[in-house]
């Protein structure tokens, strides 16, 4: 009897321990999806947009950026400097480059504040930390930091776990690429407090000749757990050293396609006797985030979030044969010979620091949900550099440590916006969105270019001191026909400002104009338990885009100049079939027509010998194709799962893209087509939660592709005064066939 009565008594504890541990677990994720950023689109927004899970993201993490994660989904282009997906990698949405695509992590802006762009070799293995993330194509809804004027990426980092967890993965492949990760977690402690941690280690060879990637990363988050608060501290960073691979292969076929031209070094007759061997880019960030959740009632909840983001680095290269006046420095004779030209290194070197705030305040309540929410942002950079080493010197002629160049950038960004979303009808929702944005940006001091225009010469002066005012209105229809289908339309207006380099490389006396852009969007998708049918139309039309059109500037740097008038058209179809209970497949497509009206390019001249003869020629072309629009691009997805098993045939086609807004058909990335095989198997062992195989052989097929690129073109002169045109490119090869395998272990 006594036995029985103990029996019980255990079995109720164990039934109480185990509903209270339910029952936290509830509320820590009721409070988590509280805990979304104002700035995602819901289902019913009427915007062009496609969610990312965790799993998703896992499956496919063996090391490669979050570029090459994102390649399934629609009008997606990943391009890669090393040629595997691991270092500096890049994307294009719609044709969009990575400068009109915002960026954020919780809501909080990541891109460049100056370049306006994310430089995901910044941010090692962040992958490995993210829950979710949405990518929005098109204007998208109003979010935070550099304007979205093309596509956004809203991810929100990995939420906290109820239960305690350790996990280590790793994973090796081709050209010596591999990555350790340790995460570690311990759960709910007293109901309330929380504690996660992540250390990665991720280096690589590249495919391309010396374009090794050396990255370590963290990530850890504390939070704290009320009844109807989150406080949330979260600190994440990297630290990389990248050997350059920035100026891509002019010669794929004579000097083969994995040959890398950063930090040659050459003869006195031009030939490369070697590389130089620190030819590197070197940079440690550091970004921290406090957030703060309060759920007032079923109805009202509001966000809060502090952020701050320290980054300091530089890159090196050896430089051949520069005039030593264009660094500052004065001719030195050198065993009697008066030397004007020499061998050189030299270091550009940046500190910044970014910090402001982030709300949301935020309303849901039967046929109405709303939003105000906004942020301000300040950010600070330092920009200077140094000749640390010329060839031949004497120490009491040259300084081993020269500074040459030295600016100062201020900008101040700041938003505030007001969505709703309204029930008109059962079924029919009307959107409404509107933005006011500000922008106060500076840079002061000598930008990092000679200018031989004064007398005497010397460093280009910077004065930049420069407001915008945005506003960037959106409104739209949903309509939910039925269970099974439903169909959207929207109009966006977004402005975008002048990049670092739009400034720094603009006429003298010239500040380039600001970008606008009306986004025309509708679509239809039919959704149930077997099939999906999805088609987007989008027609962004832009005035003002700032492109390069083979002008250069008073020195003779190129620049980008405003043309009125250019555009994108286009159709983004989504299909998906489950075709058994373990055999599934999705695909999608973009067609589209990427073209600017009454274009006019300008070609630099060149007399017999190919000497400048510092003159232009400017070309009438009328309408053309914009560069890196490819008018197709195409993806099918297998996905087999079966027990324990999964797998996944994934393949990608890439049409053809024109390397300069002229449409030469000698300057063209070659369209592509890519398979890749991902297999995983999942099982368990004594004191091991779950064991994960995987095994990923990316271009299946060993197609010979690049992704990216460079054209350009010039006018020869002779003596007659005929013309003869040359028409120049550069590639970033790919890999062929390439292997990484993974194991994940799960306490």
């Amino acid at each position: 009897m006594k036995k029985k009565v103990q029996m019980l008594v255990g079995l109720t504890l164990i039934g109480s321990s185990s509903f209270a541990q339910v029952k936290d677990s509830l509320r820590l994720v009721r409070l988590q999806e509280v805990q979304v950023v104002g700035t995602r689109a819901t289902a019913k927004t009427p915007v062009a947009f496609s969610n990312v899970s965790k799993d998703q993201i896992k499956k496919q993490n063996f090391g490669q950026d979050i570029p090459f994660l994102l390649t399934m989904t629609p009008s997606v282009v990943a391009t890669s400097d090393a040629g595997a997906g691991v270092g500096y990698t890049g994307i294009r949405v719609r044709g969009t480059d990575a400068s009109r695509i915002n960026v954020t992590a919780n809501g909080v802006p990541l891109n460049d504040a100056e370049s306006h762009t994310l430089y995901w070799v910044d941010m090692p293995d962040f992958a490995s930390s993210i829950e979710d993330l949405q990518i929005q194509r098109g204007a998208g809804t109003s979010t935070n930091g550099a304007g979205a004027f093309g596509a956004s990426i809203n991810m929100k980092t990995e939420s906290i776990s109820a239960l305690p967890y350790a996990e280590i993965n790793g994973s090796y492949g081709s050209f010596n690429t591999h990555k350790e990760t340790f995460k570690v977690g311990t759960g709910l402690l007293k109901s309330r407090w929380a504690f996660d941690a992540r250390l990665s280690n991720l280096a690589s060879d590249g495919y391309i000749d010396r374009a090794s990637t050396d990255l370590k990363s963290f990530f850890a988050q504390a939070g704290y757990y009320g009844d109807n608060d989150i406080f949330k501290f979260i600190v994440f960073g990297g630290k990389e050293k990248t050997y350059h691979a920035w100026n891509g292969n002019e010669d794929l076929a004579g000097k083969g396609r994995r040959y890398n031209p950063c930090g040659e070094i050459e003869d006195a007759d031009g030939n490369v006797i070697g590389f130089y061997k620190d030819q590197t880019d070197n940079y440690i960030q550091t970004n921290y985030q406090m957030l703060y959740t309060h759920i007032f009632s079923p109805k009202w909840n509001m966000n809060l979030t502090l952020h701050y983001t320290d980054g300091e680095g530089y890159y090196q290269e050896y430089k051949n044969k520069r005039s030593l006046e264009e660094y500052g420095l004065q001719p030195f004779v050198y065993y009697g010979k008066l030397i004007e030209k020499s061998d050189l290194v030299r270091q550009k070197r940046m500190d910044n620091g970014f910090g402001g705030g982030v709300f949301s305040f935020n309303y849901s309540s039967g046929r109405l949900q709303a939003s105000l929410g906004g942020a301000a942002n300040e950010y600070k950079g330092n920009n200077y550099g140094r000749v640390i080493w010329v060839k031949n010197y004497f120490n009491n002629v040259l300084d081993p440590d020269h500074e040459y160049y030295r600016n100062n950038s201020d900008k101040t960004d700041a938003n505030i916006y007001l969505k709703a979303s309204y029930e008109l009808l059962k079924g029919l929702s009307a959107y409404g969105d509107l933005q006011y944005r500000y922008i106060h940006y500076t840079i002061d001091g000598l930008n990092d270019k000679w200018d031989w225009t004064k007398t005497p010469g010397g460093m280009q002066t910077l004065a930049v001191d420069n407001n915008y005012n945005f506003f960037n209105p959106k409104a739209g229809l949903f309509w939910q026909m039925n269970k099974n289908s439903s169909a959207y339309a929207s109009f966006s207006v977004a402005h975008k400002e002048p990049t670092r380099n739009n400034f720094t490389d603009a006429k003298f006396g010239k500040t380039p104009s600001s970008e606008r852009l009306f986004d025309y969007e509708a679509g239809y998708t039919y959704n149930d338990s077997r099939f999906l049918v999805g088609v987007n139309f989008y027609y962004m039309k832009y005035k003002d885009q700032l492109i390069l059109t083979g002008q250069t500037n008073d020195i003779g740097e190129p620049l980008a100049d405003n043309v009125p008038d250019s555009y994108r058209v286009g159709m983004e179809y989504m299909l998906g079939a489950k075709i058994t209970s373990w055999l599934r497949w999705d695909g999608n497509a973009t067609l589209s027509q990427n073209k600017i009206n009454d274009y006019t390019e300008y070609l630099d001249n060149y007399d017999a010998d190919w000497k400048p003869l510092y003159t232009q020629t400017s070309n009438y072309v009328g309408k053309t194709t914009i560069a890196y629009s490819p008018s197709v691009i195409a993806n099918s997805m297998f996905t087999f799962t079966y027990k324990n098993w999964d797998a996944a045939l994934q393949s990608s086609y890439v049409g053809k893209q024109y390397l300069s807004n002229s449409q030469q058909e000698d300057c063209v990335l070659d369209a592509y087509f890519v398979n890749n095989l991902r297999l995983g198997y999942t099982f368990s062992l004594p004191a091991f939660k779950s064991i994960h195989l995987g095994l990923s052989i990316n271009n299946l097929f060993n197609e010979k592709y690049e992704s990216n690129g460079y054209g350009y073109s010039s006018y020869v002169i002779d003596a007659d005064g005929s013309k003869t045109r040359y028409n120049g490119a550069g590639y970033f090869a790919q890999a062929g066939t390439n292997i990484l395998a993974g194991i994940t272990l799960k306490f």
